[in-house]
């Protein structure tokens, strides 16, 4: 193998990039990989085998929303070699051992988000260029970063996405060992995703009606500099689509020769990812809020996104509305007792449009409860369709949450709002929705200091709008712990209830010591107490 033995001496080149390549946790892995991967004879990898482990096919032409553009099957066949030429230095034997690492550590090291975003335009301008494809992107390199500068079309944009999509697909697989079938990477809408960069980065006023827009058919340029900005503060895990692929065909990938060109397929009707067509939670809309998230939260809505069968989807619903009933008391009996990550999703509509649908979601870190105030300690809100924006903490406030209900048994002269807040204040809440989730008004950022400014759905405006509820659902992404909390509050309330509604006969088997008996005498005779004292 490439490493030098016990008894040649490690050049400090080689022991600086082994160091590099250990604090990632991928050594040993790199090593096995080099090994299968390497020719006896040169101690070095060759050119056409190590493109081949980075090589796609995608099979079929049509998805679940829209044709794929003819373009994405050429690029993916020339992915692999644009990889090679951009990170792995090879002499005329190959890659060697030392300059495989110093690939791994380029592509998959510990660095800036800025860096890892210019790798991956570097890799997308490059397989285009490879596919003599035109695309207007330029780099200006410096000594340990490079500038990215040019413009790209909304279609482009769209290729980008459909392409990390692909890699977070078939890295998935790799990791949970389901590669040697050809699983379901079938391509999403991602229209929310465009449009969002596109209201971002567009320079001069172009005026879109959002609800009925074909991106790939639109002639606007955006910057490249624009569309790396808005990729850090929108979807800062993109890049990490790149790396994870990386990382998954060079260490997850087994004896390589069992792999070298995995393909991907559109769904068939059996799929996981049918589900998705009763959810209100989409594969491309749980992909979206997915690369805005940086935590444990990330993996469970991962298993939303790319399920490997139906399990993996319904065991994070906790309530639908048209599935468990409308209203804040079915709500609350379907998620009490969860003390985990939610996230919840409503679908409305605008009184005088039904055309103009729009769904929003808060995701809270912690389990909805029953107060009289906001609480919460953080949480984010989702403009999801039809543009996807992401407003977190503003760090000014922490109105995150508030959920009330009547209380039962018992007069409140100063009754609280009843119904489900976030953000703003009480009786200017930002998102406010009513105990019969009929109907929501969501105001203007300016009363709410708790999450980020922004419009949750195109042309806000300044005034109150009250609309429609169509579909309410929460998920829960805190994994099986909160579940199985949340299984034992249920039965030991069921318990309870079961114990309250039992009666003790014993005491009843006496009539004379019996209080009915007591209160029938009273109103039959209410003297006969006094005439008994005397």
């Amino acid at each position: 193998m490439g490493q030098s033995s016990s008894t040649e001496q490690v050049s400090p080149e080689l022991r600086e990039v082994q160091a590099l390549a250990a604090s990632t946790g991928a050594l040993p892995a790199l090593e096995k990989a080099f090994s299968l991967l390497s020719d006896p004879n040169t101690n070095s990898i060759p050119l056409n085998s190590l493109q081949k482990c980075f090589d796609l096919t995608f099979e079929s032409q049509i998805s679940e929303q829209t044709a794929v553009q003819k373009e994405l099957p050429v690029l993916l066949s020339h992915l692999g070699s644009a990889i090679v030429d951009l990170f792995f230095l090879a002499d005329e034997n190959g890659v060697s051992w030392i300059e495989f690492l110093r690939g791994y550590v380029k592509c998959c090291g510990r660095t800036v988000a800025s860096t890892s975003f210019n790798n991956l335009f570097r890799v997308f301008s490059t397989t285009f260029s490879k596919a003599g494809l035109p695309v207007k992107l330029q780099f200006e390199s410096y000594e340990d970063d490079c500038k990215t500068s040019g413009s790209l079309l909304p279609s482009d944009v769209l290729l980008l996405l459909r392409i990390c999509w692909i890699l977070s697909s078939d890295s998935r697989k790799l990791k949970m060992n389901l590669h040697k079938s050809k699983g379901d990477c079938s391509l999403p809408d991602m229209s929310h995703l465009v449009l969002s960069a596109i209201e971002s980065c567009a320079e001069g006023g172009h005026e879109l009606y959002y609800w009925d827009c074909i991106v790939s058919d639109l002639d606007i340029r955006l910057p490249a500099a624009k569309i790396h900005l808005w990729a850090l503060k929108t979807v800062p895990n993109l890049a990490d689509c790149f790396v994870q692929f990386v990382h998954a065909r060079l260490c997850c990938s087994g004896t390589h020769e069992e792999k070298l060109e995995p393909s991907c397929s559109s769904a068939h009707e059996n799929s996981p990812t049918a589900i998705f067509n009763n959810n209100l939670l989409i594969s491309g809309w749980a992909w979206a809020i997915s690369l805005s998230l940086r935590s444990p939260i990330y993996e469970e809505i991962s298993k939303i996104c790319f399920p490997s069968n139906a399990d993996d989807i319904n065991e994070n619903l906790l309530y639908r509305s048209s599935l468990h009933g409308k209203g804040l008391n079915r709500f609350w009996s379907n998620v009490e007792g969860y003390k985990g990550p939610l996230l919840m999703l409503i679908a409305a509509h605008e009184d005088d449009s039904n055309t103009r649908k729009w769904i929003i979601g808060a995701l809270t870190h912690q389990g909805f409860e029953n107060r009289e105030m906001f609480y919460g300690t953080s949480g984010s809100l989702y403009a999801i369709s039809p543009v996807f924006h992401v407003f977190s903490s503003s760090g000014k406030e922490k109105n995150f949450v508030y959920s009330h209900m009547h209380p039962t048994g018992r007069y409140e002269a100063h009754p609280k709002p009843v119904g489900i807040a976030f953000g703003g204040s009480m009786g200017n809440e930002r998102i406010l929705m009513d105990e019969d989730f009929a109907r929501i008004t969501v105001r203007h950022h300016a009363v709410d200091k708790t999450y980020q400014h922004g419009s949750l759905f195109p042309n806000q405006g300044f005034l109150p709008l009250e609309a429609s509820v169509l579909e309410v659902e929460v998920w829960g992404l805190g994994g099986k712990t909160p579940k199985e909390v949340q299984a034992s509050y249920k039965k030991r309330e069921e318990i309870f209830t079961e114990q309250r509604r039992k009666i003790d006969l014993k005491t009843f088997t006496n009539w004379e010591d019996s209080p009915e008996k007591m209160m029938m005498d009273m109103v039959s005779d209410p003297n006969a107490g006094r005439r008994e004292d005397r």
